[in-house]
């Protein structure tokens, strides 16, 4: 045999071993439910910094609280969040924790905009301002290691 034809089988082989383990393993349903389900399982954080001037950190405290804490409360998932503030760069950390990125995802844009939308009416009557002086410098997601 020389070494064109024994390159050939063992490609050929190769291939067909490389088939049947992607049969095996992504055909079968209880396998691939399995997979999904523990990263679907684990604990996740939502990460948010925004700017907020010293001069407003209270009000904005206190209306973070008024609105988007009774909200979050009733959504499936949610398992509380934390809030800092760094008052050298004027910035806020809200690090919002949900029970797995399924029950966080599965709300809606829609509904997370009406209620950011009354968060900002609140802030803009209360400071006496036109636009939100709020603004989201990053948001990611942090994932829980076990």
């Amino acid at each position: 045999m020389n070494f064109k034809n024994l390159f050939s089988s063992y490609l050929i082989k190769t291939f067909t071993l490389l088939f049947i383990v992607y049969l095996i393993l992504f055909t079968n349903s209880q396998f691939s439910e399995a997979l999904q389900m523990d990263n679907e399982d684990k604990g996740i954080t939502e990460e948010l910094r925004l700017t907020v001037s010293p001069e407003y950190k209270d009000i904005w405290i206190r209306t973070e609280k008024e609105v988007w804490e009774p909200w979050l409360a009733n959504q499936e998932g949610f398992l509380g969040r934390q809030i800092f503030y760094n008052k050298k760069k004027g910035e806020a950390l809200l690090l919002v924790h949900w029970k797995n990125k399924k029950l966080w995802k599965n709300i809606s844009v829609e509904e997370v905009n009406k209620i950011q939308d009354i968060f900002e009416r609140k802030i803009k009557a209360l400071l006496q301002i036109e636009s939100n002086p709020f603004q989201l410098v990053y948001e990611g997601e942090l994932i829980e290691q076990k």
